[in-house]
């Protein structure tokens, strides 16, 4: 139940329980026996709201790992892309401007052009290498003279 339904069942039992006070529509109940009730649905409504707040706070640090969780891994995705566009760049057959490194868990894509086919795998081998990456999808095509 949500919390704002609750304050409003809340509000709603301590109202019908002053308003049966008031009316005096018990007459069989003492005045301790209408408190004694009163304050039991305050308590429930009291561990209720409790019970709500302990959800909050479990949901609210769930979702901040997950955020964690996905920046680390963001991260480490950037760090991936920089070192395969390196290890391109430092090739001497490879152009690391000619290559468009996208990584996203680890999967390294590569698309535009090589210069020869020993080239283009050339550049599959150099991003396999690189520590983190799990799978390269080559996309590479071969430049036509």
């Amino acid at each position: 139940m949500k919390p704002s339904i609750r304050y409003s069942t809340l509000a709603a039992a301590i109202l019908a329980s002053a308003f049966v006070v008031a009316c005096g529509e018990r007459e069989d109940a003492t005045v301790g026996e209408r408190l004694d009730g009163a304050v039991n649905e305050v308590q429930q409504a009291s561990r209720e709201m409790k019970e709500d707040a302990r959800q909050a706070s479990q949901d609210m640090q769930a979702s901040s790992e997950q955020a964690s969780d996905t920046i680390a891994r963001d991260a480490a995705d950037a760090a991936i892309t920089a070192k395969v566009n390196a290890a391109l760049a430092a090739d001497d057959q490879l152009s690391a401007l000619a290559i468009d490194v996208d990584t996203s868990n680890g999967s390294v894509e590569l698309k535009g052009t090589a210069p020869t086919a020993a080239a283009r795998d050339r550049a599959t081998t150099l991003a396999q290498a690189v520590e983190g990456v799990v799978k390269v999808d080559n996309q590479l095509t071969i430049q036509s003279s």
